[in-house]
């Protein structure tokens, strides 16, 4: 066991979680503390009680990670279970995939910032070297969770729109090479980021040994691809996929309301003429409602889980 001094020790304990709240493509002490909205509340608490208060929130996020990778687990074992002739089955295998991996990733690096917290003898830098093998990923990642979204918005609303031609326009090789080329071309251009910074081995004079480390790539055209890579897959693609889910939102909601419409006016005239003839087998009211209010759940569903992904 490596011993530090006081000083040394709170040193080393507190860069592990300086990376929470740096901004997260900057590696190896190019920090801008004042980028993060969690540096104003230093100002108000100690160093002690503010870090106390982080690792509390990753030990918290670390248990919602653990139950993340385990309902993902389950749900990835009941869609290969149910097979994948629906379209349906093989976007939402992909979601819980996605899901799945950026829980682990999520993982990997609260633990090792934890780790290097309490000053864990470790072979490697925690901070950056959890950055480039999750943090990058996961970053990359999330982009791709926001179109695997989109275009499960996109398929509902065309089941609404075109409910004769669905089978037609949503087939289960279609959605596969959907679901393939986002992938592609959102988390592929994760690996760009290893032309920027490159893993080498130093000495670490505290620890009295040597480290795995990462350290930033000087080069013009390696600054130009991360820039190129970061402005593209997490800007303008999670900005893109977010306007489709919302307009996809709109347009099934106000489909569904229209359908609600027009079955209950069906329903309503229906229900007039049988009554003119005095034929028993007449729509009751409480029939009507019920269609009504099925329809609004459904509606108030779609809501929901499009403001819950505008959320996060």
């Amino acid at each position: 066991m490596c011993v530090f001094s006081r000083e040394e020790d709170n040193t080393t304990r507190y860069s592990a979680l300086d990376q929470m709240t740096n901004n997260p493509f900057n590696l190896c002490g190019e920090n801008n503390k004042n980028s993060s909205m969690l540096t104003l509340a230093r100002g108000f608490l100690s160093d002690e009680i503010f870090y106390t208060i982080l690792l509390f929130i990753t030990f918290t996020l670390q248990l919602i990670n653990i139950c993340a990778i385990i309902a993902n687990s389950l749900s990835i074992a009941v869609f290969v279970k149910l097979g994948f002739s629906e379209p349906s089955n093989i976007s939402l295998t992909a979601l819980a995939v996605c899901d799945f991996i950026l829980a682990v990733l999520l993982t990997w690096n609260n633990l090792c910032v934890w780790l290097t917290y309490h000053n864990v003898r470790l072979p490697f830098h925690g901070n950056n070297v959890s950055f480039l093998t999750g943090g990058v990923q996961w970053t990359f990642l999330s982009s791709t969770v926001a179109w695997i979204t989109a275009f499960i918005s996109f398929e509902r609303c065309i089941c609404i729109l075109f409910p004769l031609k669905v089978r037609r326009l949503i087939t289960p090789s279609g959605t596969f090479l959907a679901m393939l080329i986002i992938i592609l071309l959102t988390f592929c251009p994760s690996f760009l980021m290893y032309i920027r910074y490159k893993f080498m081995w130093e000495f670490n004079p505290y620890l009295n040994m040597t480290i795995l480390n990462t350290i930033p790539v000087k080069s013009e055209l390696a600054i130009l691809l991360e820039k190129i890579s970061v402005v593209i897959c997490g800007v303008i693609q999670p900005l893109l996929a977010f306007s489709i889910v919302v307009i996809c939102t709109v347009l099934l909601v106000v489909q569904l309301r229209k359908i609600s419409s027009w079955r209950l006016s069906v329903t309503s005239a229906k229900s007039q003429r049988v009554q003119a003839k005095k034929t028993p087998a007449a729509s009751s009211p409480a029939t009507e409602a019920r269609i009504s209010q099925k329809e609004e759940r459904l509606v108030r569903m779609v809501v929901a889980i499009a403001t819950i992904y505008y959320l996060l």
